[in-house]
């Protein structure tokens, strides 16, 4: 059984709630990947936070890292999180931005790790997006740290089989760790692949629910007849030369 009290996420238990949670708690998701893989920086240090949606992520990744972290999403807008982010009183250490993860403007090596939580899996699944979009972001010895919804590997290939009556056509983006691997693809600059099916599972789905949100409504419909039996949380790490 998981240890709600496990790591540093338990220090933000206010924000797991509406708006700020917009599915699977990603804090939670996170605090395990941080435990495994940890980041030391200072505010020289800068992270972008890709699809970081009401910036939750964000928050945790300034105080728990140190470093500033650059809070980039599609779906919220710079607005929105501005205000959540002054009200943090946290402006000087969290730069919000609307953007598109295909179309990313920023400096090459400008990014001491790129993280993403329970998002890479709508714009990062076909092979090469990694290679071409993600890998020139990170400086050398930089590290990405990312986190998607999937399906165990003993189900490898057959996401639309066992997820599609609670994902219809999104079934396709929820792949396996081993999967996930592949996806992310080999380059001369890149030191190592790591892919995983993490601990964490019931606390940030259970979390979701307590929201009573509509959308986890819906979904608490499936998760002892879908979620539960074939989907996980997938860790993909990768470092860097």
């Amino acid at each position: 059984m998981e240890n709600v009290q496990t790591l540093k996420s338990e220090k933000y238990k206010k924000y797991f709630c509406v708006p700020y949670l917009m599915g699977p708690n990603g804090v939670r998701l996170l605090d395990e990947m941080l435990d495994a893989f940890p980041m030391k920086y200072t505010e020289d240090n800068s992270i972008l936070d890709l699809g970081c949606g009401s910036g939750l992520t964000s928050l945790y990744l300034a105080y728990e890292t140190g470093a500033k972290v650059f809070a980039a999403d599609l779906w919220i807008s710079e607005e929105d999180n501005r205000k959540r982010i002054e009200e943090w009183g946290m402006q000087d250490r969290i730069i919000p931005m609307q953007c598109d993860a295909n179309d990313l403007q920023f400096d090459k090596q400008a990014f001491d790790a790129v993280v993403s939580v329970d998002s890479y899996h709508y714009f990062g699944g076909k092979e090469g997006y990694f290679i071409e979009k993600i890998l020139p972001l990170l400086k050398k010895g930089g590290t990405a740290l990312i986190c998607v919804p999937g399906i165990k590997n003993k189900y490898t290939g057959r996401s639309e089989a066992y997820l599609g009556p609670w994902l219809g056509d999104e079934a396709s983006l929820f792949r396996s760790a081993d999967e996930w691997k592949q996806i992310i693809g080999k380059n001369r600059d890149i030191v190592s692949v790591k892919t995983w099916e993490l601990f964490g599972f019931y606390i940030p789905w259970q979390e979701w629910f307590d929201t009573l949100h509509g959308y986890a409504l819906k979904d608490k419909q499936f998760f002892d007849s879908v979620i539960r039996p074939f989907s996980c949380f997938v860790g993909i790490m990768v470092t860097k030369i």
